[in-house]
């Protein structure tokens, strides 16, 4: 009886410490000012950057930024920020940005699934990326076969998760969706994808991303699965603030169904975190608002951008989000020394119960601050 009485608190122990699942996504750009602050008003009045400034102003503006910031991301305020933690206020010295020394998205995705900076990837350029993200590092291993997966908005990412070379599931851009067995959704939603014009070339619209995605999440079931939204990067960069703001409130309503399906879904209830964060910045100011660039890009990749021979100031500047039953209930985290991009794959290592280290010992650090032990 003694015997069996351990051999049922062993299993116990182990169930209760099983490593959970990781659902990681990144937002294009979607600048930490309005993620803290909500909408600003000088852009909100701007005419240039808004069709209906008075329409807008009803949907976004508040006098009070708690207020505005809900209005905008409602699931992050009312949910994650009382359930998980949230870093990069630099109004409330919560500090984060990236390591790297260029400012936009190859770059920064590279650093997020890589651990650290690579000085070479200096553009955006559809080339294979030489390094191994830990996708494709647990991908090697039995217990992670065919459960990871990336779904993304920009047609980048083929190349950024080395596809060819990884073995990984990677869907992007007009990719089609072919798991199967297919429901009648998924099909009309092919069907949709291919006859409906994104507003960009290459990028596709977030709502195939999203959607697609889901139907992974729920029927495969991943141990890691990571959400790539591009829809905010690219509405700035064609200056319409509108679009912007709305872009980020309908992300916000995707990380809202996405943690719902998390929370109804048996295998990942309760043993699943979220982790939120984004690739780069974006300027301060009017001037620069639409644009991210650091001086050493600005002199080559970036050369359209000459106008800023100092860079777009604060477009290092970057912010996340986690929840789940490891991530410490933290509110907006205040930050000791300023969190770096490139913690995120050891962090997410780590939760997954993996030793971070055997993965690249030169990779940032796990921001541990936020994870229950």
């Amino acid at each position: 009886m003694r015997t069996l009485c351990a051999l049922l608190l062993t299993g116990f122990s182990t169930l209760c410490s099983a490593a959970p699942n990781v659902v990681l996504v990144t937002i294009d750009g979607l600048r930490w000012q309005e993620v803290f602050r909500g909408a600003d008003e000088t852009l909100l009045s701007h005419k240039e950057s808004v069709k209906h400034p008075e329409q807008l102003k009803t949907e976004f503006w508040a006098e009070k930024p708690s207020e505005r910031r809900e209005k905008l991301m409602p699931f992050l305020w009312q949910t994650v920020s009382k359930q998980g933690v949230l870093i990069g206020d630099r109004d409330t010295d919560s500090r984060m940005s990236v390591s790297n020394n260029w400012y936009f998205s190859y770059p920064g995705y590279n650093e997020i699934l890589t651990g650290k900076a690579d000085p070479k990837i200096d553009s955006n350029a559809l080339k294979n990326n030489p390094n191994i993200t830990f996708l494709e590092w647990l991908n090697q291993k039995p217990r992670y076969e065919q459960k990871l997966a990336a779904f993304g908005s920009w047609d980048a990412f083929p190349f950024i998760y080395n596809e060819s070379r990884s073995g990984l599931y990677v869907n992007a851009n007009g990719d089609r969706y072919d798991i199967q067995p297919q429901s009648e959704k998924m099909a009309i939603l092919n069907t949709l994808q291919a006859i409906t014009p994104s507003p960009w070339q290459e990028v596709r619209q977030d709502s195939f991303t999203h959607l697609f995605a889901l139907d992974y999440l729920t029927h495969i079931q991943p141990k890691t699965l990571v959400i790539s939204y591009g829809e905010t990067d690219d509405f700035a960069h064609e200056g319409h603030y509108d679009r912007y703001l709305r872009a980020a409130k309908r992300t916000d309503a995707y990380l809202a169904q996405l943690w719902q399906t998390i929370q109804t879904t048996p295998g990942y209830r309760n043993n699943t975190v979220m982790i939120v964060v984004t690739d780069h910045g974006r300027g301060q100011r009017l001037e620069d608002w639409q644009h991210h660039a650091s001086k050493q890009a600005v002199l080559g990749y970036m050369k359209n951008l000459d106008t800023f021979p100092e860079g777009i100031v604060g477009a290092n500047e970057i912010w996340m989000a986690a929840i789940g039953p490891q991530i410490k209930p933290l509110g907006v985290m205040k930050t000791q020394t300023e969190i770096k991009q490139n913690q995120i794959a050891a962090t997410v290592l780590t939760l997954l119960g993996e030793d971070y280290q055997t993965f690249d010992n030169t990779i940032g650090k796990p921001i541990n601050e936020i994870v229950a032990k």
